[in-house]
């Protein structure tokens, strides 16, 4: 029998926990014969969860813990005060290796300050980012970082860029990633202090794909997979993308509902517009990894229900088999040619 990968849910973590949480780890669980879930939080509470389905018993384990982080916190206080909460339990199982990965929708902050402080950065790391995938017209790409470094430097960006290349080549299986940095113009000279002084780096990087700058409505398009900027940047993209993404979706229902030709044009194009919008739901792609830790730490978003969670443990499969950890170290610590 194949070894399992072994993921800490943080069960209390997120806007629906336990419910979805707990929904999430069942589902991946019923989902992949590879998939051991740890559940971690509220014991009572878990169980009253669980017994709503039916799952291998011997590929859930429930861990009981007396705390949660709330989201407004301040995330090292909580981390160093709670240390019996069920997201800096999931960081320990995962920093003492009885977890190969952890997942929360909890508070974005702690799972940050966690993943550094608890689990640690691999060697020659400067700053661990947040790297989701979001979709585009061609299928995917990543912004990275989306989250975690607001006050990055130009030589934490060209880290960023080769995290992101390695993370898309050995997990996507993109074999020469197209990388380009966020920019309010193409050409070189334009941007802030940051792009200019990041630009010529990953210009001259050798074990990248650097096509340039690119702008943020050249995103949606797919134009390049790997896309670089600092956290205040990216996550405001992101958060444009979901809102523009949902603004749509309620719009075109309006429309197909306001009368009856609409309602009937509706049903005829239904297939189609369920196909168009599986491929643009982010949920598909799980959370978002924190990339360059010691052990996987994979951040949802808060308001995930129980397929996002699923998702977000279902990818830790890939991240264990291709050994990223490795690989990103190895990386770094490597001169460019």
């Amino acid at each position: 029998m194949e070894e399992l990968v072994t993921v800490a849910l943080d069960a209390m973590g997120g806007d629906y926990a336990p419910v979805e949480t707990v929904k999430g780890g069942v589902d991946a669980v019923n989902a992949s014969k590879e998939i051991k879930v740890l559940m971690v939080g509220d014991e009572e509470k878990i169980r009253k969860e669980l017994a709503k389905y039916t799952y291998d018993p011997k590929r859930i384990e429930v861990v009981g813990t007396t705390e949660v982080i709330d989201n407004n916190e301040p995330p090292v206080q909580a981390i160093r005060n709670k240390k019996d909460s069920s997201l800096v339990r999931c960081q320990r199982l995962v920093k003492q290796g009885e977890a190969d990965a952890m997942v929360s929708a909890g508070s974005t902050g702690a799972v940050l300050a966690g993943g550094q402080l608890i689990v640690g950065r691999i060697k020659g790391v400067h700053r661990p980012p947040l790297a989701p995938l979001i979709p585009t017209e061609k299928g995917f790409s990543m912004l990275i970082d989306c989250g975690a470094n607001v006050d990055a430097r130009a030589a934490h960006l060209l880290q960023f860029a080769k995290i992101g290349t390695l993370y898309m080549r050995h997990i996507m299986g993109i074999e020469n990633p197209k990388v380009a940095i966020v920019n309010i113009g193409t050409e070189e000279e334009k941007g802030n202090q940051l792009v200019k002084e990041a630009y010529p780096l990953l210009r001259e990087c050798s074990s990248i794909n650097f096509i340039g700058s690119i702008e943020a409505r050249n995103i949606p398009a797919g134009e390049a997979d790997v896309i670089v900027c600092e956290a205040f940047v990216g996550n405001v993209i992101l958060k444009l993308y979901e809102g523009v993404a949902m603004t749509l979706v309620h719009k075109l229902k309006a429309s197909l509902n306001a009368s009856f030709r609409g309602k009937v044009g509706g049903l005829l194009v239904k297939p189609a517009v369920k196909t168009m919008m599986k491929e643009f739901d982010a949920t598909e792609y799980g959370g978002a990894p924190l990339l360059g830790l010691k052990g996987l730490v994979v951040k949802s978003h808060g308001s995930s229900n129980a397929y996002e969670i699923q998702n977000s443990i279902l990818q830790c499969i890939s991240f264990k088999k291709q050994n990223i950890n490795v690989r990103i170290e190895e990386a770094l610590n490597q001169s460019d040619q």
